[in-house]
């Protein structure tokens, strides 16, 4: 069974807070297209603008680092089919995802999904305020281990909130490593803790960091 773990980016689509929204247009029409092709045949092409950090995205090293990975630098054998380790911890008061709700058995290579609970207020003003993160402590745990890549259904994998000051020690730490993070999910509380296979793959583009991304974890009936 798949299960489909990302939002669906529409114009005027919200995702960051303070980031602009997506503008989708037509580069040609169907109507315009039936001066250029033979009769009874068109198509529409499409035409959108957008910043990277647009709905479910990924993470690379270049969004961190000058010289870590870009998009097209990054081994599809870190995004594809990874075993996924599902931390289900919705309705806990705490913002902060210690190293205390982790499993003791989390393998190097897979997926480290966070669920959080915390995408019921994605596309509203509420996402961006008191907001979940992984702590510096579960992330310095993570890397040790050697996770090949962290994801939350959150607005944000580190704290983003004003106390912060701009740290984000969480991205340093995990890109810095080589780890992907994958910010935005969805759907995590249709995932079992264990057994499920995580995918995230974003195009293939060249000095770019951050792109959205068809996340899907594929779960054994």
């Amino acid at each position: 069974m798949l299960v489909d773990l990302s939002h669906t980016i529409r114009a005027g689509l919200v995702t960051y807070p303070g980031l602009p929204a997506p503008s989708i247009d037509s580069h040609l029409t169907r109507e315009a297209s039936r001066e250029v092709y033979a009769a009874g045949t068109e198509f529409a092409i499409g035409a959108i603008t957008m910043v990277g950090n647009t709905g479910t995205y990924i993470d690379s090293p270049f969004h961190r680092y000058a010289d870590g990975a870009d998009l097209a630098g990054l081994d599809l054998n870190t995004l594809v089919d990874l075993p996924a380790v599902v931390v289900h911890r919705r309705d806990v008061a705490a913002r902060s995802v210690d190293v205390s709700e982790l499993p003791d058995d989390i393998d190097a290579g897979c997926a480290v999904l966070i669920d959080t609970g915390w995408d019921r207020h994605f596309g509203t003003a509420a996402y961006g305020v008191d907001a979940p993160f992984l702590s510096e402590a579960a992330t310095d745990h993570l890397v040790r281990l050697g996770v090949a890549l962290v994801g939350i259904d959150s607005v944000n994998i580190d704290d983003a909130s004003p106390e912060s000051a701009g740290r984000r020690p969480v991205h340093t730490a995990l890109l810095g490593n080589g780890i992907h993070v994958v910010e935005h999910l969805t759907n995590l509380a249709a995932l079992p803790a264990r057994g499920a296979r995580f995918t995230a793959v974003p195009p293939r583009v060249e000095g770019f960091g951050t792109f959205p991304v068809r996340a899907f974890a594929t779960v054994p009936d």
